[in-house]
């Protein structure tokens, strides 16, 4: 009789354990996109693994239900169905199928998130640090001081705010000299570059950036918007050469600067040439911020990038990072707005693009044992944003497409690593 129990007992905790999956859909029934990534990291934290399931039903995760998850689902307002482990088991089955571009990726770790930025309060907001919030997904703030004191090797992710690696301050001279904020964002430049024993704003930039690349190096994920994007790689390749005029660091820069660029350095970009003229809003010739005006009429009505359609179960990478809803995503600006195709590199890889203006807008690659993404622009949902403008309200914008491209990079550091295919 106390066998017939124990296995009573025991069959009852297997059908509650295994019988039953959670099904949250990424596709166009999902209520909330955003908030579907928090809950796939929070149940990670939980020491639960998740199924990412690649190119199924736009991206779809699964795990084993219980109370708890259903709660939290219904908690933060994201769709999900409760599905038998019969039905479960016919999902993974048709992902295997060889004959179709889906895959089952394991996520297994919460990776460990820091955001480089200033402390002080900037007249711009970050759409990474907004999406992080919204969807619930944490993340600590590190800035100069703690990455040249290799506080780095505690995280597994980081994203670069809209940083100017050059020690040009975004190149913001002509049009906010005259500014507060400006005025202060220099004299706290300064202090600090001092403070950690460098003569010029520029050699505290270049240092916290190759702190970057060795991280990166390491094993490190990196992600980057906007002007964090070509300046980071701008300040690697011109190591050594003075770019920065006199009101940026006090003397004048070298005039043969674009003889001396190293493009080896650099991660993303090759053969660009540096704009010498410290008025003008630019760093280089990568961005296309007066081109795709000028030269293809690109407006807001006509401003989309698409997705590449990777093979899942060979390159599962990158599809990973382009998993959507949608693969048509809406443009938006930024300083720098997207990647003239020109001066990218031959062996990065383009996951999005926006083809009739010779634009790369979502790149990435591999340095080491790491790995990069750049995605060009400031923030998915405001078209034009501007200095001082109000941040986003994700809440009125939940199944962005072009925020989820962020959140793809957040969670693909914790897919369990497969053995290289041959």
């Amino acid at each position: 009789m106390k066998r017939i129990i124990t296995l009573l007992i025991l069959s009852l905790f297997c059908s509650s354990a295994f019988g039953a999956q959670i099904l949250i859909p990424m596709d166009k029934d999902q209520k909330n996109h955003l908030k579907a990534y928090g809950i796939a990291y929070w149940v990670l934290k939980h020491d639960v693994e998740v199924y990412w399931l690649l190119n199924y039903r736009g991206g779809s995760f699964m795990f084993a239900s219980n109370k708890t998850f259903t709660d939290e689902l219904n908690i933060r307002g994201v769709t999900y169905e409760t599905i038998a482990d019969a039905r479960s088991s016919a999902i993974l089955g048709e992902i295997a199928n060889p004959e179709v571009n889906m895959d089952a990726v394991k996520l297994e770790k919460p990776p460990r998130v820091a955001v480089y930025s200033p402390k002080t309060k900037q007249p711009w907001d970050d759409a990474v640090t907004m999406v992080l919030t919204y969807a619930e997904i944490p993340y600590e703030v590190v800035y100069d001081e703690e990455i040249v004191n290799n506080k780095l090797l505690e995280y597994d992710w980081l994203h670069l705010h809209h940083e100017d690696f050059t020690g040009q301050y975004g190149r913001f001279y002509s049009g906010y000299k005259n500014a507060a904020w400006y005025q202060q964002d220099v004299k706290n430049n300064e202090a600090m570059a001092a403070k950690l024993g460098f003569a010029k704003v520029s050699e505290l930039k270049l240092a916290v950036a190759k702190k970057i690349r060795d991280f990166t190096m390491g094993g490190g994920f990196l992600f980057a918007m906007c002007s964090a994007t070509d300046s980071y790689d701008i300040a690697l390749a011109t190591e050594g050469v003075d770019i920065c005029a006199q009101m940026f660091d006090h003397d004048a820069a070298d005039p043969a600067m674009n003889k001396k660029i190293d493009y080896s350095k650099g991660f993303a970009f090759d053969k660009y040439t540096l704009s010498e003229n410290p008025m003008e809003y630019e760093f280089a010739s990568i961005d296309t911020y007066n081109s795709r005006r000028q030269k293809y009429n690109v407006t807001k009505d006509n401003d989309y990038f698409s997705l590449f359609e990777f093979s899942a179960k060979w390159d599962p990478v990158p599809t990973m990072l382009c998993q959507s809803h949608e693969q048509l995503i809406k443009g938006f600006w930024g300083q720098t707005v997207a990647f003239d195709k020109t001066y990218v590199k031959k062996n990065v890889l383009i996951l999005g693009e926006n083809k009739a203006a010779n634009e790369a807008r979502y790149i990435h690659g591999e340095y080491g044992k790491g790995t990069w993404t750049f995605y060009g622009g400031h923030d998915p949902e405001d078209y034009e944003h501007r200095v001082e403008d109000p941040p986003t309200d994700l809440n009125l914008h939940p199944n962005s497409a072009g925020y989820r491209l962020i959140l793809n990079n957040i969670l693909f550091p914790a897919a369990k690593k497969k053995k290289q295919k041959t």
